[in-house]
């Protein structure tokens, strides 16, 4: 499988550049854009105080300070390669828009005309996803740069979303598979529906859109990638499109208008009782005001389903409690960029308070944590003599492609479901651990049906007849650093920020506590806990474990 995609990247990037080639020649005869008939609306949250900071030349952005002293930030050298996209993406416009002042906006006209006088040749500038990204903010923000503009620089203005719009037709498919080539298409929809002279291309952009939604948005809702936050991305961008389709009188597709609505209620699906999202496959730290503006826009407002069986995930919730298992492969390498080998790893949260979760990505590139944050170690699961059930790839042609990509791990996941009046079982096994070690992990929860009770049993099964299992393991449980927890008698005692409390209880292995860290927080790295159960190749095939409830906050989840 490795082989035929590496085949089919190797094909598709040697016929990219004659199709690009061919497109650039015949868009030099194509009509520029001549005017913004509507901009789309930006939905991510603003701040009016960072425009502030922008004004007297400091940007800050992917954990790293930039200070220009009078200088333009286009002619800074970047600290290092995700702040330079962060810049060249203006997503930071918004900031300035919020602020509605004079000054503010004058600011914004004068950073535009820097690029596209100063870093229109960078090579950072022009990757497809942010330079997407920088079409579709300045498409939003257009009436703010545009509003007070001398002739010259809306000319200049115009002829760069020309370019830009030209520059990402021409890709033809090269860019990265998953969501960046999801953006692009987003992007060129966007500036046929924004640009009266690009007004032609609309049935084509939709059409391309289409194509990559129906290839990537499941059925169930969620994305190929097995992101969590994934959807949410993709319908921050998609919302506003529909509603400027609408306004302009073109028709929303069938396609389009399909998969808004199955993405809506896995909104719902991976939300614990805070707000915040489950942390699987790459998510990290994520605005709760964000994801209420986006569900804002469900006309449904239903509740999540419980059974994300083509995404891979189960939701078991009762009581206030919410427990989100991963019970799915990893997703195809060419779109695995981001995954994680957490197979079997599962989050549990009681009221406003997240107690089980994984470790998650950074929110921002800090050193090799993000490669950290792939192993399943990092992942409240089972982990087989200290190896991860998939591994990341980062040399080779694949990688030089796609960048670090998820490999092997599971080829197949078993999950059984079942409800009754007693609550929720799930039992799911998946076959990770196979090649070299012979061995599956087979892992039961069971919600009771008041959400006072988890029960959860972890196996060790042998993967061929005959198989011996001799393995060692231990099984992770990390902890939300907002958790305070100690062992008493055996009893790890756990108390929330609410009040509520828990205890976990193992009578197979010996609970200990252990340092952990908490990756995807939007401050930065935490310091954590994890409960760890060690048993060594001589011990028990199989662990039971269990997490009541011991204290119910009266504080209401949001």
């Amino acid at each position: 499988m490795k082989l035929r995609l590496v085949g089919r990247l190797a094909a598709g990037r040697a016929v990219a550049p004659l199709v690009r080639g061919l497109r650039t020649v015949h868009s030099l005869i194509e009509p520029a854009a001549d005017r913004i008939a509507i901009a789309p609306q930006d939905l991510r949250t603003a701040d009016p105080t960072v425009a502030n900071d922008i004004y007297a030349g400091v940007f800050v952005f992917s954990g790293q300070i930039v200070e220009c002293r009078g200088r333009s930030p286009f002619e800074i050298e970047p600290p290092n390669r995700e702040w330079a996209r962060v810049l060249h993406g203006f997503g930071w416009l918004r900031h300035l828009r919020a602020a509605d002042t004079a000054v503010s906006r004058s600011n914004a006209r004068i950073l535009v005309d820097d690029w596209l006088r100063f870093a229109a040749h960078s090579e950072v500038a022009w990757e497809p996803e942010i330079a997407a990204r920088r079409l579709m903010a300045w498409l939003a923000q257009s009436p703010m740069i545009l509003a007070e503009a001398d002739p010259a620089l809306y000319h200049r203005f115009l002829a760069g979303v020309t370019r830009h719009f030209r520059h990402l037709r021409a890709l033809a498919g090269s860019e990265t598979p998953g969501l960046p080539r999801l953006k692009v298409a987003i992007a060129l929809l966007a500036a046929t529906i924004t640009v009266e002279s690009f007004r032609k291309w609309v049935r084509g952009a939709a059409r391309r859109l289409d194509d990559e939604l129906a290839r990537q948005i499941l059925p169930d809702g969620g994305h190929i990638g097995r992101n969590p936050t994934a959807g949410l991305d993709v319908l921050i961008d998609l919302l506003p499109i529909r509603q400027a389709m609408a306004a302009r009188g073109f028709p929303v597709s069938p396609v389009m208008m399909g998969a808004i609505d199955r993405m809506m209620p896995m909104i719902r699906f991976f939300r614990h009782g805070d707000g915040a999202f489950a942390l699987f496959n790459g998510a990290s730290a994520t605005a709760t005001d964000v994801v209420a503006t986006v569900l804002a826009y469900d006309d449904g407002k239903g509740t999540a389903h419980g059974n994300a069986s083509h995404s891979g995930y189960q939701r078991l919730e009762a009581g206030g409690t919410v427990v989100l298992m991963d019970c799915g492969a990893p997703p195809p390498p060419e779109v695995a960029q981001t995954a994680h080998a957490g197979t079997l790893a599962f989050e549990m949260s009681s009221g406003a308070c997240r107690f089980v979760v994984n470790c998650g990505t950074p929110f921002r590139p800090i050193g090799e944590w993000r490669r950290v944050a792939r192993a399943s170690a990092a992942h409240s699961t089972l982990i087989v003599e200290d190896h991860s059930s998939a591994h990341v790839e980062e040399s080779g042609l694949l990688a030089r492609w796609l960048g670090p990509v998820l490999v092997g791990g599971p080829s197949k996941v078993d999950v059984e479901r079942r409800e009754d009046d007693e609550g929720t079982l799930v039992v799911a096994t998946h076959d990770g651990y196979r090649d070299g070690f012979d061995v599956l992990h087979e892992r039961s929860i069971a919600l009771s049906e008041d959400g006072d009770r988890l029960d959860g049993l972890d196996r060790i099964l042998p993967a061929t007849s005959g198989g011996r299992c001799d393995v060692a393991y231990v099984v992770r449980f990390h902890l939300h650093p907002t958790i305070r927890a100690e062992v008493v008698d055996g009893v790890v005692q756990m108390v929330g920020v609410t009040g509520e409390a828990w205890e976990f209880h193992c009578a197979d292995a010996v609970p200990v506590l252990e340092d952990s860290v908490h990756l995807a927080d939007l401050h930065g790295l935490r310091r954590t806990a994890q409960i760890s159960l060690a048993v060594a190749d001589d011990g028990p095939r199989e662990i039971g474990w269990v997490f009541l409830r011991t204290v119910r906050s009266i504080i209401p989840r949001r």
